[in-house]
């Protein structure tokens, strides 16, 4: 098991191979379909790229007393076109569930990136991570809005690595 802080430098990523359990601990922003078109279009965000992490999520209303309802990966194919341009500007991972174009895969070797992993169906457990979540762009998407997350401890697998290697050829990579 690896423990992930982010945001991260490449150098750490490097140490990465698909297959790995991690846990991450840090700041995650929540993005989907529409949240990364409009983010594309923005020339000044109130948050860095650099070495960030999106997380692929629409999470359920909160209850009273929680900081987020329950909070599954939604499947990320849907990004793999619009993530490459957050990826030039400096996101470094990013987290959803099921397998990814082999173009996306590309663009995460060349820009050094990562893809994880987190469980779907484990919704209550990945909102049990989250310790702290501040709204920052496009409250209009509702859940699907832009947020800053806290987490800790934020299980997940990585299913692309900086070197090319992917949980979905062939299981574990050297």
């Amino acid at each position: 098991m690896t423990r992930l802080s982010v945001p991260v430098q490449s150098s750490v990523l490097e140490n990465l191979r698909a297959g790995d359990k991690v846990l991450v601990s840090g700041t995650l922003y929540s993005a989907r379909d529409q949240a990364h078109s409009r983010l594309l279009k923005e020339t000044e965000l109130p948050f860095d790229f650099q070495g960030a992490a999106i997380y692929y999520v629409g999470p359920t209303p909160a209850k009273e007393g929680q900081i987020i309802g329950a909070s599954g990966p939604t499947s990320s194919y849907r990004m793999d076109e619009l993530a490459v341009p957050l990826m030039e500007r400096g996101v470094k991972v990013m987290i959803g569930k099921g397998d990814r174009s082999e173009s996306f895969r590309q663009a995460m070797v060349r820009h050094e990136a990562v893809y994880l992993l987190a469980t779907g169906g484990a919704g209550a457990l990945l909102a049990s991570r989250i310790k702290e979540r501040k709204l920052l762009l496009y409250e209009d998407l509702g859940p699907e809005a832009v947020y800053e997350m806290r987490v800790e401890d934020f299980p997940c697998f990585v299913a692309y690595d900086v070197h090319g290697g992917s949980i979905f050829k062939g299981g574990k990579q050297p």
